[in-house]
């Protein structure tokens, strides 16, 4: 039986190696929770888990690999993280995707070291969801939407919880 074939995710026609600022949702496998809530907006006041320090190594490696890349602002959920990346100028065969490819490839590598030494916990098959989530942010006022879902996407995450957890 020929399985149907899977429907890109990506704008049809879009050159995502043009300069802008893209929303990016990049989710754990059957949306294990694998990592911790922590917004990240300014300075780190606390040690983060080992597993969301993994994500912040990474994102800071992925602005250094990539030059004209910068991530400009991300939140670590339990299954999901968010992320603006800027696109500061073109550069050929550097697109969104290479970059996004790249980012969960070294982030895997890692937390399957640290699984090894017994620092982390083993997960299912795969880390992260075979295809990430992207919007082309369309301007200021959707810049600054996207940036407030960002921010309050922990608090959010928290009062669902709450809320579900009394309901049973």
């Amino acid at each position: 039986m020929k399985l149907p074939e899977r429907k890109s995710p990506r704008l049809r026609g879009y050159d995502y190696s043009l300069p802008g600022a893209y929303f990016v949702t990049i989710c754990t496998q059957n949306r294990e929770h694998i990592f911790e809530i922590e917004n990240v907006g300014n300075d780190l006041c606390v040690v983060p888990p080992e597993q969301n320090r993994i994500i912040h190594k990474w994102l800071k490696e992925t602005e250094n690999k990539f030059n004209n890349i910068k991530i400009d602002k991300y939140v670590i959920m339990p299954n999901h993280i968010h992320i603006i990346v800027v696109i500061k100028e073109r550069h050929t065969g550097r697109s969104l995707h290479d970059v996004m490819r790249w980012f969960e490839t070294m982030v895997t590598n890692e937390y399957i070291r640290k699984v090894k030494i017994g620092l982390l916990k083993p997960f299912k098959k795969r880390l992260f969801q075979q295809s990430f989530h992207d919007h082309i942010i369309r301007g200021e006022k959707d810049y600054h939407k996207i940036w407030e879902y960002i921010d309050t996407n922990p608090l959010k995450w928290e009062l669902d919880c709450f809320y579900n957890n009394k309901r049973s």
